[in-house]
């Protein structure tokens, strides 16, 4: 029972380590990396209160170096699947009920052990599994992770506290109860940070979940059940379970308890899901929450005002940190003939200063894309826009998947603005652009608005505030997130709230109370103190 008004610590962004030479953190993170990389794990599945290996099982290995073994994760049956149904559902009698300060408590402590003494080990497992810099996996599986613990536990503070106004004579009051059933949570490989997210904020409003990672960075979530786990976690609130998508994907959506999907990933995918959801439709006990962020196919549009240097970094920056494995990555621009090459040749001139290799060398500013897969589907767009008489390859432009997935930063030139690469999300190191004429303008921002089925983030370079307003109101609908004179990735939790529409997802934007909102169903309570007596109201009277 609450026995008081409690205020939770407040929320501040987590400072951003800059492993110096000499510094602490570098030394540590170098240690930790060394370590896990010799020492192979075996990821289970965590249901309830077991460990379950199924003995069916896949390797882990680094994109960097595909020849080395990680380990290896137990892959679930469809009765394991059913088994965390069960298990989720017990959980919930008791979580459900428990206060809320109490919850808030597992993951503020969650935060502080990741700031702390798992620091090292999440950066370290993220640079490994998913070839990350040291750079990107600390903004990324340590300050963004612990920004959305802290955040999340300030804006459920806040909700909880937003309630009714009351009239005489009557208390009307607003309680938000977790959804009626289980949240599935589906995450993607590329941010240790959303696939932390994803089921913690669910479990934080008091629900149940059953999480899926993605097979390309179970390697880090193992280490966040381990988080989890030390922070207090009861057993049966997170269940983590690995293995075929699309069978554990129907074993959940068929369960009548079914209550929600938070979801980070493919657009084909969380399309294919939302429509098995509506086949299922009479199956539930209550209607589920859809919530998803899927692609993006993410712009620069520079005005000829702009400052070539400001362009240029934005372009270098947004396309190819995290080798272009961002939702939020910059993959078309729209240079003005008059500053074109002069942004271009700065682009190139960055581009050739970059190393690539493996992350355990801190001065690599590239690493490698994902899997075989990711490497071969650039690949195979690298060398047609080689061929192609509407295209040419700036630079870059190079790939070699000998040791490594590694495929060179490219900048694709094209007189086509309905070029594929201008259209179509590739999800690499692979930035097109497309050159209009100066006194386009309006038409050019047209043609961005019009040219992919997105809708995440993009940014506008300008000096002339006249155009960046026409810019702000031309694309009001082409960016969730829209960045004015700045790369348009970085989002921070608790400043940027992240998430986009159209075929991008539902905009329900991580990071901030808006997403919380999705799970939990307020439920009124209005209490009368003198209840009337008599039916018949003052204009019967005679």
């Amino acid at each position: 029972m609450v026995k008081g008004f409690f205020k939770v610590p407040k929320a501040v962004n987590e400072p951003v380590k800059g492993y110096a030479p000499g510094s602490a953190e570098r030394a540590a993170v170098l240690a930790a990396y060394k370590q896990l990389w010799n020492a192979p794990v075996e990821v289970p599945l965590y249901i309830g209160a077991e460990e379950i290996k199924t003995g069916k099982t896949s390797e882990m290995h680094p994109p960097h170096d595909h020849q080395h073994k990680l380990g290896v994760y137990h892959n679930a049956e469809k009765k394991h699947v059913e088994q965390a149904i069960a298990v989720a559902l017990e959980a919930r009698k008791r979580w459900a009920a428990l206060p809320w300060e109490e919850r808030a408590s597992i993951f503020l402590k969650a935060a502080d052990l990741i700031a702390g003494p798992y620091r090292a080990r999440m950066n370290a497992a993220t640079m490994i599994a998913q070839s990350k810099t040291v750079h990107q996996a600390e903004i990324d599986s340590a300050c963004e992770l612990i920004d959305f613990l802290r955040f999340n536990v300030a804006f459920m503070a806040d909700i909880y506290a937003e309630q009714p106004a009351s009239s005489e004579g009557v208390w009307n009051r607003v309680e938000y109860r977790p959804l009626e059933g289980f949240v599935y949570a589906v995450t993607p490989f590329n941010f240790t940070a959303i696939s932390g997210n994803l089921p913690a904020s669910a479990a934080l409003m008091g629900n149940v979940v059953i999480w899926k990672p993605s097979a390309s960075q179970v390697f880090a979530a193992n280490m966040l059940m381990q988080v989890f786990k030390e922070a207090g976690l009861p057993d049966g609130v997170i269940n983590f379970v690995n293995g075929d998508a699309a069978m554990i994907t129907d074993t959940l959506l068929a369960s009548p308890h079914f209550a929600g999907i938070h979801f980070t990933g493919s657009t084909h995918v969380f399309q294919d899901i939302w429509k098995k959801i509506g086949n299922n439709i009479h199956t539930y006990r209550t209607y589920p929450r859809i919530v998803g962020e899927t692609g993006g196919k993410d712009f620069i549009i520079a005005h000829p005002s702009a400052h070539a240097q400001e362009v240029a970094t934005a372009i270098t920056r947004g396309a190819f940190e995290y080798q272009g494995q961002k939702c939020s990555a910059a993959s078309r621009v729209y240079l003005p003939k008059s500053k074109a090459q002069e942004i271009l040749d700065l682009v190139k001139k960055d581009v050739l200063s970059f190393k690539m290799g493996s992350p355990e060398d801190l001065s690599n500013f590239i690493t490698a894309v994902i899997h075989e897969a990711s490497f071969d589907k650039l690949a195979k767009y690298i060398d047609q826009a080689k061929k192609d008489a509407d295209a040419e390859v700036f630079v870059g432009g190079g790939y070699d998947k000998s040791k490594g997935y590694f495929v060179e930063p490219t900048v694709i030139v094209t007189t086509n603005p309905k070029y594929t690469t201008m259209e179509t999300e590739l999800f690499g190191p692979v930035v097109t652009v497309y050159v209009y004429e100066d006194d386009k303008w309006s038409e050019t921002l047209r043609l961005v608005d019009e040219t992919s089925v997105y809708a995440l983030t993009g940014g506008v370079f300008s000096q002339d505030r006249y155009a960046l307003s026409e810019a702000l109101r031309v694309l009001e609908n082409a960016a969730g997130n829209f960045y004015v004179n700045d790369k348009p990735t970085g989002a921070v939790v608790g400043q940027q709230p992240f998430g986009g529409a159209r075929a991008s997802g539902t905009n329900d934007k991580a990071g901030s109370a808006q997403n919380l909102l999705r799970w939990v169903s307020p439920r009124l309570i209005k209490e009368t103190f003198v209840p009337p007596v008599d039916y018949r109201y003052a204009f019967l009277s005679e």
